[in-house]
């Protein structure tokens, strides 16, 4: 039975097996869950929350957690990064990978999570009968849920339609906690044998769904069908329970990923609305993001990396995952690999995604500092020195700077043995006129005629020629066309290697490393379990 199966995967991997009966339809919580870890990662916090409570401190932590829950600015996703306020007591309902060893207590306590998995949930507390296939738990708070169909009976339209029309988060005008935008489960998942779709929002009809898929080696959408093993053939689906939900690489998800983005409109009246959309990763934003991330962790600084990732696939969101998880990349010894992060855009659109998307991981002031002329002190020179010197985890810069920064860099003193990554979203603009004088003065590219129309690729291109490369900087270039013409570079004789990952919707991954100008196709999709033996799909 295919949802048996799932469950075994899943408990072999470290999730535990609940069971419906043990699930409160109230507070749509594992309660159980939520009370042992408390009572495991903090004891002391435990202990002055029971002299504060006398009687029943249990039920006063569940109720506790509930109020963060059905909060206007709270929710599921706040709760999971934050904490239960009560009475002065502050207990955390989850503790996430720290980003280095050197903490033992942290390490224990994010040991102590516990991940869990329900079949069959009876979830409503209005007496409405449905049962989801499978429910699935962190420290007692839902974080997702899965309707599966058998291929051989039911397509996965069959799922869809099923939330659609049987998972509806009011049952007879009445809230249902486990189901409802924010306070209930983060992401939906549909799932069969030969495909998966996702949604974080559930609104009856107008539910909508992304493919959840790897795409095939030929590049189209879906999944390909895995080899068989033992004679016993594989489910093209096996990624889901694999790799996005192994526990290390779930709990990365929730706590490096999965953001809530607000925008507000305005109307012709003039009157704003705000729009929440809650972001989970489709699969090849995470998988390309977590194989940079372990292929740099391998390889150290100074390597150059370029990503083709078409038009509409969430190129912006991805470039903002790498961004972040690159400034708090650490080495073996504790050390950052990175004392900051550049990132090169012309985009204001990815200006804020990026400074919204990191807010809601890093609480922080200082971790973004945006170079131009309108915002900071002084000029847009003396705010980069600053920056830089300083080590501000990222810094946003445009295409016209970017000559500025390498030459700061180079020339600093202060920065010798500094590490730096260099995040380059795709250049729209042009520069012409005295824009153009300027960067070929600090390009030293004499050669170039004085009317000549830069490009935004030539002002890279040109930038890494004259300056040549360093050990001490690793580059990502993220580009929505297939032209590898645009960092030909990378592939000059003075570069030692860089790597080509190619995004296509709705999941295509590929990776090609180019040496010398020359290119060679070593494998030709991510989605196969081992896909370059330099490119380790496990997460740093």
């Amino acid at each position: 039975m295919f949802q048996n199966y799932i469950i075994e995967q899943l408990a072999a991997s470290g999730w535990l097996v609940g069971e419906s009966a043990h699930y409160d339809k109230e507070r749509a919580l594992y309660p159980e869950d939520l009370i042992a870890f408390v009572q495991q990662s903090q004891p002391e916090g435990w202990q002055k929350f029971c002299k504060t409570y006398g009687e029943q401190p249990e039920r006063h932590l569940l109720d506790g957690a509930v109020r963060q829950l059905k909060r206007s600015e709270g929710g599921t996703l706040w709760l999971l990064r934050n904490q239960i306020e009560d009475r002065g007591h502050r207990l955390k309902v989850a503790s996430f990978k720290p980003d280095h060893d050197l903490n033992p207590e942290l390490l224990a306590r994010y040991q102590a999570n516990r991940l869990r998995v329900v079949p069959e949930l009876v979830y409503s507390p209005h007496g409405y009968d449905g049962r989801i296939d499978l429910t699935l738990f962190l420290n007692g708070i839902p974080v997702a849920t899965l309707e599966l169909k058998s291929c051989f009976k039911q397509s996965l339209e069959n799922a869809k339609k099923q939330y659609r029309e049987d998972r509806l988060p009011k049952t007879n005008g009445r809230d249902e906690p486990l189901l409802s935008f924010r306070r209930g489960a983060l992401v939906h998942f549909a799932v069969n044998q030969f495909e998966v779709a996702m949604t974080t929002k559930l609104a009856g009809d107008s539910t909508f769904f992304l493919p959840f898929n790897q795409g095939t080696h030929e590049g189209g959408a879906g999944n390909d069908q895995p080899l068989s093993v033992n004679g016993e053939e594989g489910i093209a689906t096996g990624y889901l329970w694999q790799e996005i939900l192994q526990p290390d690489n779930f709990l990365r998800i929730l706590s490096r990923y999965l953001h809530l983005e607000v925008k507000v409109e305005e109307d012709e009246l003039g009157r704003q609305n705000k729009k929440e959309t809650m972001i989970f990763p489709r699969y090849h934003q995470w998988k390309v993001v977590q194989n940079l991330l372990a292929t740099v962790a391998q390889e150290g600084a100074g390597q150059k990396y370029l990503v083709q990732h078409s038009a509409g696939s969430g190129k912006s969101n991805s470039i903002a995952w790498l961004t972040h998880q690159l400034a708090s990349l650490y080495l073996d010894k504790g050390e950052k690999l990175f004392n900051s992060v550049i990132v090169i855009t012309d985009r204001t659109v990815l200006d804020s995604q990026l400074q919204e998307t990191i807010a809601q991981f890093d609480h922080a002031d200082g971790v973004v500092s945006r170079i131009n002329r309108e915002e900071g002190d002084g000029s847009k020179s003396a705010q980069l020195t600053e920056a830089l010197a300083s080590g501000t985890p990222i810094i946003i810069v445009t295409i016209q700077t970017f000559p500025h920064v390498l030459k700061a860099i180079q020339e600093s003193t202060t920065l010798k043995g500094s590490r730096f990554a260099v995040v380059a979203d795709e250049a729209h603009s042009s520069q012409t006129g005295s824009t153009a004088r300027q960067l070929r003065e600090v390009l030293m590219a004499e050669q170039l005629d004085v009317e000549e129309e830069l490009s935004g690729e030539d002002v890279m291109n040109m930038t890494l020629a004259a300056r040549g490369g360093s050990q001490n900087i690793s580059y990502f270039a993220f580009t929505a066309t297939r032209r590898v013409k645009r960092w030909s570079c990378l592939a000059a004789q003075r570069t030692r290697r860089c790597r080509l990952a190619q995004i296509t919707n709705p999941s295509h991954c590929m990776f090609t490393p180019c040496v010398r100008r020359s290119r060679r196709v070593l494998s030709s999709t991510c989605s196969r379990t081992t896909p370059i033996t330099s490119l380790p799909t496990n997460s740093p």
